[in-house]
């Protein structure tokens, strides 16, 4: 934690991080709160997690990029917020004459994107506004209350940032109320992002459906309603789809193959590529295997 603190006592910068991964719904990367000095800037840079700036006031721009250079430009000014996603390229900077003092966090997690859908906050319209300047102080307040805490147990500072989301998506003027369709497509998605992490592993519809937060029942669904299979046969589909790409690709043996996807043994691998493929592992490597 770096902390700088005024004569006054009202602390100029506090950065914090947050480093319990165990909390896979909501993970806090980092957070805290600065009074910028004039043309102070940041960027451009480009993060892998959610940044949200809330602005207690001032004013400063917020710049974000694209393949060609800066697409959009925003003034921004105090009771107002912005958004950065992950993989997005932004730089922000203080005003000259009137430079921002504002909080922020940094979050990624399973509910992350769900949190970020629901303020109504997108790429095209990444600023956050207010419905009324009592909403826009209970916010504020929020995040100042976390952000002053000291030594607070990780349980306390997690059920703080979620009550702290809550009031960013109810206070959001553009907030939205996420569609069943969308919500179905999240879900599917976090699935197979967590299938395509551990299908080496003996992981089971059991274990993804407890990722999602899901029950098996549900996650089988959503699937059958988004993808038009099973939560089973995609994993299996997704290890034989790795198996064939290492098998094209690398010297390793069948019998290595098979472990390095998931599967204990080669007989059970075989079955179940042959099943999927039509011919059996080796005989597909004879007409494919890179030379």
């Amino acid at each position: 934690m770096e902390t700088h603190t005024m004569s006054n006592n009202i602390k100029k910068r506090v950065t914090k991080s947050f480093s319990d991964a165990s909390y896979i719904d909501l993970s806090i990367i980092d957070y805290g709160y600065d009074e910028c000095n004039p043309l102070h800037s940041y960027g451009p840079t480009i993060r892998d997690y959610n940044l949200f700036h809330y602005v207690i006031s001032g004013k400063g721009k917020v710049y974000y990029y694209n393949d060609e250079g800066v697409d959009k430009v925003f003034n921004i000014e105090g009771g107002e917020g912005f958004m950065i996603w992950p993989g997005q390229v932004a730089r922000y900077i203080a005003d000259e004459h009137d430079p921002w003092t504002y909080t922020w966090v940094g979050f990624a997690g399973l509910k992350a994107q769900g949190f970020v859908a629901q303020s109504g906050l997108t790429t095209k319209h990444p600023i956050y506004k207010a419905r009324s300047l009592e909403e826009d102080g209970i916010l504020r307040d929020k995040f100042l209350h976390i952000v002053n805490g000291t030594n607070n147990p990780p349980i306390e500072i997690i059920g703080h940032f979620y009550l702290l989301f809550n009031t960013l998506i109810e206070s959001s003027i553009v907030r939205k109320k996420m569609p069943e369709d969308s919500l179905r497509a999240f879900y599917v998605n976090e699935a197979i992002s967590y299938m395509e992490r551990h299908y080496h592993g003996k992981i089971t519809v059991d274990d993804i459906a407890a990722f999602c937060n899901l029950n098996r029942s549900y996650l089988g669904k959503i699937f059958k309603h988004e993808l038009k299979t099973s939560p089973q046969d995609f994993l299996i589909r997704c290890r034989v789809s790795k198996a064939c790409e290492l098998m094209k690709t690398t010297d390793n043996n069948i019998g290595v193959i098979c472990v390095m996807v998931g599967y204990p043994n080669l007989f059970t691998f075989s079955r179940v590529f042959k099943k999927v493929i039509g011919e059996s592992p080796r005989a597909w490597r004879a007409k494919n295997k890179l030379r």
